[in-house]
């Protein structure tokens, strides 16, 4: 039996500053939106191109309840986590690789091999039909 081949293709985060959010993961992690529902300027809900699906509570308390964390596969892990402290986010307790977001959210960063297969992920489009 052979192995199965899967991919995340979102996970969802809920957050209280979704316009932080939203600039956070392009800025920082180069994952702009590809759809959004609610108002421009107060979304309800986002998806971002690289599969982070964000969902606006405002009433949250700050952590990530049952999410443990966020892998993101980097070009240049490096440069990514300079563009972070530019940003502002600390380092989480897990290593110097792991981001502390304001809302409890942490996202662990981890240097792809090769490079180019990031642009090779980013390539896929799941909602197209074949």
């Amino acid at each position: 039996m052979s192995t199965p081949r899967t991919y995340v293709e979102h996970v969802a985060i809920r957050v209280r500053d979704m316009q932080w959010h939203i600039r956070f993961f392009e800025a920082v992690l180069g994952m702009p939106l590809r759809e959004a529902r609610g108002p421009e300027d107060a979304p309800t809900q986002c998806w971002t191109h690289g599969g982070i699906q964000l969902i606006h509570a405002p009433g949250l308390a700050t952590g990530h309840g049952a999410l443990a964390h966020i892998g993101v596969m980097c070009e240049d892990m490096e440069a990514t986590l300079a563009q972070a402290r530019e940003f502002g986010i600390g380092t989480a307790a897990e290593g110097s690789n792991w981001l502390q977001l304001p809302d409890g959210v942490v996202v662990e960063l981890i240097q792809a091999s090769p490079a180019d297969s990031v642009s090779q992920a980013l390539a896929v489009n799941p909602r197209t039909e074949a």
